[in-house]
């Protein structure tokens, strides 16, 4: 901060004009603390540019960098790197995880896949047994009817192989009588039944 002196050229006695160095500044002179008049200031070189303060820039700079290089190493650098790992660490779950979610679905498919072979397997078999099954009792029933029907083929043979030897021994016996009737009529007479039973007996063995 620049402090401007003021003038009191007019004040000063008339003795204080000599060339006292702590003599009063003429009527609009302007001095500062460091004694040098505002003005020249303002005609000096850039303070960045200035060399009479490159040591001190220098030495502000290297203080700068150090703290900032510190700050890196100490602070930031470590959080960065934290942030990373804490990433890297996320993402290696991730693909961990989602490594085994495919197993557990692959697995899973294959379970399916063989579940599903077996099931077809189980009812291919079922089907092929049902079959045999049905085909075995329709075989066992078709037999039991044919034996069924040759038995009662062989009771009706039977039957009528009886019917037949009585049909053919009352033809017999009626023969005989008619036989008789016959010559009754015919001649008058009666005939011996031993005589008619020959006579009809013969007449079977010629037809």
């Amino acid at each position: 901060m620049f402090f401007v002196t003021p003038a009191y050229a007019e004040e000063a006695p008339a003795a204080a004009t000599g060339t006292d160095a702590h003599a009063a500044p003429a009527a609009g002179e302007v001095h500062t603390e460091t004694g040098v008049a505002e003005g020249e200031h303002a005609r000096g070189p850039f303070p960045p540019f200035d060399s009479t303060t490159f040591a001190s820039q220098l030495l502000w700079l290297v203080i700068t960098f150090g703290v900032f290089y510190l700050l890196m190493q100490k602070v930031i650098a470590p959080r960065i790197g934290a942030i990373l790992d804490q990433r890297h660490t996320r993402i290696s779950q991730d693909l961990e995880e989602a490594g085994r979610l495919k197993a557990e679905a692959d697995a899973a498919v294959q379970t399916y896949e063989g579940e599903l072979a077996a099931a077809r397997a189980k009812s291919n078999a079922i089907g092929s047994a049902a079959r045999d099954a049905a085909k075995a009792k329709a075989e066992e029933e078709r037999r039991a009817v044919e034996a069924s029907l040759s038995e009662k083929i062989k009771a009706a043979e039977l039957r009528i192989g009886e019917i037949k030897a009585k049909a053919f021994a009352d033809v017999g016996t009626i023969a005989e009588e008619t036989a008789a009737a016959v010559v009754d009529q015919l001649i008058g007479g009666t005939v011996a039944k031993a005589d008619v039973a020959d006579a009809v007996a013969a007449a079977k063995k010629e037809a």
